[in-house]
């Protein structure tokens, strides 16, 4: 069951009380974070993030349990702040509340999923290592996310809430009996927006420079006799 907060009404905020909870954040990535034309921005996304947390926390209960992907135990500390300072900032005040930073990420799995992304990005000339490497991509990424549904249904308690910091298009399936509620900050739209005309600016200038590449070919082509 899937909720925003701001459909959440205080008249029936009182149902919601009882059962496990998650709070689903969408986590933005360092590389957003210090894009100097998004930063603003992503700094803006999470100061809203925590004012809805806060605001979750007052209608339901405190968050006891924090999850948050890409980590897989206390040597990844360092490593939060590499991922996202926004996120580490928020894991902090939490856990200063009392909540549990709980790792739900096994290493091998994890590097095998992390390692077939890497094979895709690459650029695969052939279509038949292609079909390979996405079909073990697919496995790789199916076992991660079975495993980290296991871990939350595992380790979140009765009644409890929790905080998960994981992409957006993570395809998660959680336990039926969670109720998930998605932190969405009216910031997100315009990260979202920034991030799809950047890509959009790309890809007119790559079409723009291969146009230009074409013609200056064709103007060097000796004339025949």
């Amino acid at each position: 069951m899937s909720e925003t907060l701001g459909k959440i009404e205080k008249p029936e905020a009182s149902q919601f009380k009882f059962g496990r909870k998650i709070f689903f954040v969408p986590l933005i990535f360092k590389s957003i974070e210090e894009d100097s034309s998004l930063s603003e921005l992503a700094s803006r996304y999470w100061g809203e993030v925590e004012n809805q947390i806060n605001g979750l926390e007052s209608k339901l209960s405190a968050v006891k349990r924090i999850y948050h992907e890409m980590l897989v135990g206390d040597d990844d500390s360092r490593y939060l702040s590499e991922l996202s300072s926004g996120s580490e900032r928020l894991v902090g005040i939490l856990k200063n509340r009392g909540a549990t930073l709980t790792y739900i990420e096994e290493p091998e799995i994890l590097g095998e999923f992390l390692d077939w992304g890497r094979c895709m990005s690459i650029g695969l000339r052939s279509p038949s290592v292609f079909e390979k490497v996405y079909k073990s991509y697919e496995e790789a990424e199916h076992k991660r996310l079975e495993l980290l549904a296991k871990k939350i249904d595992e380790t979140l308690g009765a009644d409890e809430s929790s905080v998960l910091f994981m992409r957006e298009d993570h395809r998660l399936q959680f336990p039926a009996d969670i109720q998930v509620f998605y932190v969405a900050p009216p910031s997100l739209d315009a990260i979202q927006r920034a991030l799809r005309e950047k890509q959009e600016e790309r890809r007119r200038h790559a079409g723009h420079e291969h146009a230009h590449d074409s013609g200056h070919e064709e103007s060097q082509e000796p004339a025949k006799s």
